[in-house]
């Protein structure tokens, strides 16, 4: 309709793609008519998050997986002060793999009832994984915990190592998607107020645009 303010149309802002122009990339930098200074603020919010990102993750490794590395080594020492390995008799036969002799059978464990003696010197049972095909009455060594259970053996110097790299990499990958995360979010709002921007100034000009002659 003649006289009717058309709506905002802002143009998209620039996004390369990979392999494209190399001066683009750098685009909110360069001096030019069309840069707005949210286009400047966001390439010094991206800025700064970077070095922060390349600054903050190697110390949240270090610190992650020194915390975890002394509380896995802690955990493992007193693993091995209160567990005991013991010798258990099996109840009844396991039971048989299918393909004996196999590398899959001499991997595989089966779930059986063993008696053993507590720390107390009570009789006990309970369940424990044993080689396929061991007949009644063989014996086993099991871990059992000071309260008479059996358990896991301790931590090994393998495990600690590596849940001590899972954290040290949780670590690392958390600050990076925080900085991703933040980006986006600044980058969210930058652009929301910019069309804001863009329909207030939109406003004051359309209605000389449109009118009727």
């Amino acid at each position: 309709m003649a006289g009717e303010t058309p709506r905002a149309q802002p143009p998209p802002d620039p996004d390369p793609a990979p392999g494209g122009d190399p001066h683009l990339l750098l685009w909110r930098w360069r001096r030019n008519p069309l840069r707005r200074r949210t286009d400047r603020m966001q390439a010094w919010i991206g800025l700064g998050l970077v070095l922060a990102v390349l600054l903050a993750a190697p110390g949240a490794m270090y610190a992650a997986g020194d915390t975890a590395y002394r509380h896995y080594r802690s955990t493992a020492e007193h693993e091995a002060r209160t567990r005991d390995h013991r010798p258990a008799v099996l109840v009844h036969d396991a039971p048989r793999h299918p393909e004996p002799g196999s590398d899959e059978a001499k991997e595989t464990r089966y779930p059986v009832k063993v008696r053993y003696t507590g720390p107390d010197g009570t009789p006990r049972t309970g369940k424990t994984d044993v080689e396929p095909g061991l007949p009644a009455d063989s014996t086993v060594l099991v871990w059992v915990d000071a309260a008479g259970k059996l358990t896991e053996p301790p931590l090994t110097t393998g495990q600690i190592r590596s849940r001590t790299m899972g954290w040290a990499i949780l670590a690392f990958l958390g600050v990076v998607i925080t900085g991703l995360a933040v980006h986006g979010v600044t980058g969210l709002v930058l652009h929301r107020r910019n069309l804001v921007e863009w329909d207030t100034a939109w406003a004051e000009t359309a209605p000389r645009w449109s009118r009727a002659p």
